[in-house]
């Protein structure tokens, strides 16, 4: 198994999860659970298969927040919603956002239900040591509907890439902040404006982060990668793409090929749809 091709499959379908973090149905299930609307059902929707974590685990753990930011809204958002009742709301709410994005003849599609059964066979290859985020969702019961299966599995997968990619950027040497700046330099991530608003940095942080990067050789005045910067992103993202290779050997080369072929008209229809808010990403 090519961890280049696992990487890039892996890529494209996480799409089909993260569009739960911008879709209004999600937002509005947690609301009306008490918890605030914005970033705080975000935090509380990811986080609620840990349990009812504290700041410093969230912050760990999802890394590129501003842990003042995280620190304002938990634990709050526990005194508002138990963790079991946010898992069960963000459940409900996919549900609503696939059939809006993909149709309800869509998701009542076989494909759905093979893409899910193929999900699930690469989810069988991850080892939960050393991945937190990962093994809490993991500890979820699997949905009996074919495209919350679909989803929940893309969200293992997407966890489990997430704390390798973690400790990736450790080994690297940067910190949350950091990590966050050099992504959005290779323009493949967020816009400066979403990443700044939505990750809780103000401007004033976010040009010392790229000071510190300057003297490291890594980013240029304005910013924008060097011939360094780039190589050390690079490292990053095959780093990344080995520490998640696993579930993709288990799942077999034809296995990553089948899943993918019917994964990306889902994405690409989801897209049209509107599954993200414009100007968030480059």
């Amino acid at each position: 198994m090519d961890a280049t091709a696992a990487g890039r499959t892996a890529r494209t379908l996480e799409t089909l999860h993260a569009l739960s973090y911008f879709a209004p149905e999600v937002d509005a299930e947690l609301v009306a659970l008490g918890v605030r609307t914005g970033r705080a059902t975000y935090f509380a929707s990811r986080s609620a298969p840990m349990g009812a974590v504290g700041a410093g685990t969230v912050t760990a753990t999802f890394f590129v927040f501003n842990p003042t930011l995280v620190a304002r809204l938990v634990p709050a958002v526990w005194a508002a919603a138990a963790p079991a009742d946010v898992v069960a709301a963000r459940f409900r709410a996919v549900d609503a956002a696939y059939r809006r994005l993909l149709g309800d003849e869509a998701v009542a599609a076989p494909e759905i239900a093979e893409a899910a059964d193929l999900t699930r066979a690469a989810v069988a290859g991850c080892d939960p040591a050393g991945r937190p985020l990962y093994a809490a969702h993991a500890d979820l019961a699997w949905p009996d509907e074919p495209h919350l299966a679909l989803w929940h599995g893309l969200s293992l997968l997407r966890e489990y890439r997430g704390d390798g990619h973690v400790a990736a950027l450790l080994s690297h040497g940067l910190t949350g902040l950091e990590s966050l700046v050099t992504h959005t330099a290779t323009g493949t991530g967020f816009t400066e404006p979403a990443a700044k608003l939505t990750r809780g940095w103000s401007d004033e942080q976010w040009a010392g982060a790229v000071s510190s990067l300057a003297e490291r050789g890594l980013v240029d005045a304005g910013g924008g990668l060097t011939e360094a910067g780039v190589a050390l992103r690079a490292s990053i993202e095959a780093a990344t793409d080995e520490l998640a290779l696993a579930p993709w050997a288990t799942l077999g080369e034809a296995g990553r090929e089948r899943l993918g072929a019917i994964g990306k008209p889902l994405v690409i229809r989801a897209l049209k749809a509107g599954a993200f808010p414009a100007g968030v990403f480059a």
